[in-house]
This record gives C-alpha cells, sequence and structure tokens, in this order.
C-alpha cells in the first residue's frame, strides 16, 4: 500500500499490482468498499497491465477530514487524475464498480483523451430527469442519517463490502452526501461519445442496475455487456473466474 498526499489533510490510500510498464488500468470501488473489491481481478491481470487501485475518500483507508466541502465529484475526478500523474500515466483503462463506474464515466465525459477504455460494472449512467435525482439524493441521505446513527453496522453489506475493509462512518456519510449523490445529467449526455472499448458486466441478480447496464450498452457505441447468472451486486466477488475470463477476453484489444 502506498499513499498520495492531496493537501488539505487528505491522503490517498492506494495500491500498485503490475509491471511499471505494464498497461494502466484504475479500478475504483463502490460505495462502502474499498480497493480491496479488486484484489482477484489484481492477481489475474497484473501479469500485463499495471493495476492502479485506491480507496475514495471517506472508505478504506485513505485519510480525509470530516470536512463535507471535501467530498464532492469534483475532487473525485481530480484524485483520479492525480493518481495517474503520479504513477505516469497519461492514458489508461478507466474502470469502476457501482459508485465507482459512475465516477468513471464521468471522468470520461471530463477528460476523454485520458481514457483507453472503459469498465463498467453493476452502475447506471445516472438520471436525466431532476426530479428522479432528487429522490435519489434523498435515498443517499436517509443512508447517510443512518451511518451516523448506527455506524458502520447501519450499512447494508454486499459481497463486495465484506471483501474490503471499511472507513469511519462519518467518512462513510460525507461520501454519501457529497459523492454518491447526483447533481446533474452530464454522464447521460456523454454516452453516445464514448469512443473506446467499452465492457459492461453486471450479475443477474442485481436487479437495481440490470436495466440500466442495459441502457448503457444501448447508448455507448460498440459496447459490449455481460450478465453474469446467480451473481448479485459484487458480482467480481461473487463469481471471479467468470468476471476475470470476460475481462481477459475485452482487454486484449489493448
Amino acid at each position: 500500500m502506498a499513499t498520495l498526499d492531496r493537501g488539505n489533510g487528505v491522503a490517498l490510500n492506494y495500491q500498485v499490482d503490475g509491471p511499471d510498464d505494464g498497461i494502466p488500468f484504475l479500478l475504483t470501488h463502490g460505495f462502502g468498499a474499498s480497493n480491496e473489491m479488486w484484489q482477484g481481478q489484481a492477481d489475474a491481470l497484473s501479469d500485463r497491465f499495471k493495476i492502479i487501485r485506491w480507496d475514495m475518500r471517506g472508505h478504506g483507508q485513505t485519510q480525509c477530514p470530516d470536512d463535507p466541502a471535501l467530498f464532492t465529484h469534483d475532487n473525485t475526478l481530480a484524485d483520479m487524475t492525480a493518481l495517474l500523474d503520479h504513477e505516469g500515466a497519461n492514458k489508461a483503462i478507466i474502470g469502476g464498480h457501482s459508485l465507482g463506474g459512475f465516477m468513471s464515466m464521468r471522468f470520461h465525459a471530463a477528460m476523454p483523451e485520458r481514457v483507453r477504455g472503459l469498465y463498467l460494472q453493476a452502475c447506471g449512467p445516472g438520471y436525466r430527469k431532476a426530479e428522479a435525482r432528487d429522490a435519489w439524493n434523498q435515498r443517499a441521505y436517509e443512508r447517510a442519517g443512518i451511518i451516523e446513527e448506527q455506524g458502520i453496522d447501519g450499512l447494508t453489506q454486499g459481497s463486495e463490502a465484506a471483501a474490503s475493509v471499511r472507513g469511519t462512518a462519518q467518512g462513510l456519510a460525507n461520501a454519501a452526501r457529497g459523492i454518491l449523490t447526483q447533481v446533474d445529467a452530464t454522464v447521460m449526455e456523454d454516452l453516445p461519445s464514448i469512443a473506446v472499448p467499452t465492457l459492461i458486466l453486471v450479475g443477474d441478480q442485481d436487479l437495481p442496475f440490470v436495466d440500466g447496464t442495459a441502457y448503457m450498452e444501448a447508448k455507448i457505441p460498440g459496447a459490449q455487456r455481460v450478465v453474469v447468472e446467480g451473481a448479485t451486486h459484487g458480482v467480481n466477488v461473487d463469481e471471479p473466474a467468470i468476471v476475470n475470463d470476460a475481462l481477459a477476453a475485452f482487454l486484449k484489444v489493448f
């Protein structure tokens, strides 16, 4: 493990697996999880790829003051950019799970010139209408309140979170309010402009995201979509061999 100082008391925890001259592949976890959820993929892919996996603010072992202003989409994108810069990666395959997948798409919308490919796991593209975003955000605020009242145990734990190091209750509450929430339709509007190889993957039991991934497949030109039978939200933890095979086939284009 290593840390990257981002100022204002923020120190990103991250890990690099694979050769320094390997093709960079940045992996971002989902809400409530951490970089450990990607251990199976790091083990399988680090012979050729330089796997960079990290903990978002409020998660895992990343250090961040309990200042809500530090938890934003823009700061998350800046953290991703800083990690790539620190590792000398001008362009990378950008991938993520759930919230990490959404932030990967948002990264593409902001900096498409730095994206070689996209891996989008168990995620959705957000919402076009303000009313839908408001409903999502209300649930995120409620989740933050539950975490503050009940601690980490108040957070529903999926297989990907069970494989992770948990952050602090206040950090996760801040992340729920500032990173998990939706602010606009940027990702939705960017989908048709994605021109890099894209793999979308979801478990067939992950009902909240099955339809969202189908929508993404229809909107992203040339995107591939793999639906893993019997898998839940933490699909790469539930079925690592299937996910690794799908990734290996996809990554042959790089």
